[in-house]
């Protein structure tokens, strides 16, 4: 094995996880195979992930959370909610199609991943549905939209919105329809919260 020059970290022992998770797949990919590429014995990466279900709970988490972080900036904008609410369901889509269709083998193995995690994935659909809610809330508050109760309501949204960005759905992105099936999806969510 040879020495590393590197201080071994968290955040690179997730993006090695992640290339090895790519070459080798999730059922071959080992924390033995992630060390070898680190250059270290795996009692370091044990070290810093206990578990080899720690290892891909945390590579999972980190993947997921790139799309939450890209979302974050248009919840935080200080605009119209309702351009808001259209522009965060484009970025969701447009993010979960781009996972799917840039790497379709990094695709499929965060699909078992994310089928293992114990908290990653809810943790990520908490999050997406927090970052609508205030968005929602936002938007009742400068009168834009009408809820009772915007957590309920994002949770609604999130779900009315599955096909666009539930990976289950991936298959169906491509399809010539998708576009003009999200567009008159996102018109029916707008128009249905509207004051």
């Amino acid at each position: 094995m040879p020495p590393t020059s590197e201080t071994l970290t968290a955040e690179r022992i997730l993006e090695t996880t992640e290339e090895v998770l790519r070459r080798h797949g999730p059922a071959k990919a080992t924390v033995v195979d992630v060390a070898r590429a680190l250059g270290v014995s795996h009692g370091s990466v044990y070290r810093h992930f206990r578990t080899k279900a720690a290892l891909r709970e945390a590579v999972t988490k980190r993947w997921l959370d790139r799309t939450s972080e890209a979302l974050a900036g248009i919840v935080a904008e200080d605009r119209d909610p309702e351009a808001r609410l259209r522009d965060w369901l484009r970025g969701l889509f447009d993010a979960k199609r781009r996972k799917a269709g840039d790497d379709p083998e990094l695709f499929a193995t965060y699909m078992v991943l994310t089928g293992e995690s114990n908290e990653a994935v809810p943790e990520h659909i908490d999050d997406l549905t927090a970052q609508l809610t205030r968005i929602i809330e936002a938007g009742v508050a400068a009168g834009t939209f009408a809820s009772d109760d915007p957590q309920s309501t994002a949770r609604a949204v999130f779900h009315a919105t599955g096909r666009f960005h539930d990976p289950c759905y991936a298959p169906e992105w491509a399809q010539p329809e998708a576009e003009a099936d999200f567009a008159a999806l996102v018109e029916l969510v707008v128009l249905g919260l509207r004051a």
